[in-house]
């Protein structure tokens, strides 16, 4: 069986409740039963949500050392977190994939948002599609494992 980490950063344990304007109404449990929903069979998608940094890292280096794709929405992480960069480099140097996800398109909010200090070090990054963002990330990250 592939494992498919789906590890989201701070506040979107808010999702669905926090600015639905920009994020939707969907919360992290709608993502994690749409996910499990589009997951063929022998593929098992596990659901983290952490506002934590350090967190976050430790994740990774559990993807790394069991080889299990990521779909990775850093959020706020995304402009600053050189730890997570260096995380995902580490997850990437080992050969499996990292998706990088948002589900708003950060180039057409606020400047400071327009940098990911992450992309650099994905595998890919997929945004501004709302739950499709997630649903496309998945599909990649599984190709390419």
């Amino acid at each position: 069986m592939t494992r498919v980490l789906v590890l989201n950063g701070p506040n979107l344990g808010r999702l669905g409740s926090r600015e639905p304007e920009i994020y939707g109404y969907l919360t992290l449990s709608d993502v994690a039963t749409t996910l499990s929903e589009d997951a063929s069979e022998g593929v098992e998608v596990e659901l983290r949500q952490t506002d934590d940094e350090g967190e976050m890292i430790r994740w990774l280096h559990e993807a790394a050392d069991t080889s299990s794709p990521v779909v990775l929405n850093p959020a706020a992480f995304t402009h600053y977190s050189y730890g997570l960069r260096d995380a995902v480099a580490v997850v990437v140097g080992a050969g499996v994939p990292v998706i990088e996800i948002h589900l708003s398109n950060p180039h057409s909010r606020e400047e400071f948002r327009h940098t990911s200090v992450l992309s650099g070090v994905a595998t890919g990054v997929i945004a501004g599609l709302g739950i499709d963002s997630y649903r496309l990330g998945l599909v990649a990250a599984l190709r390419r494992a």
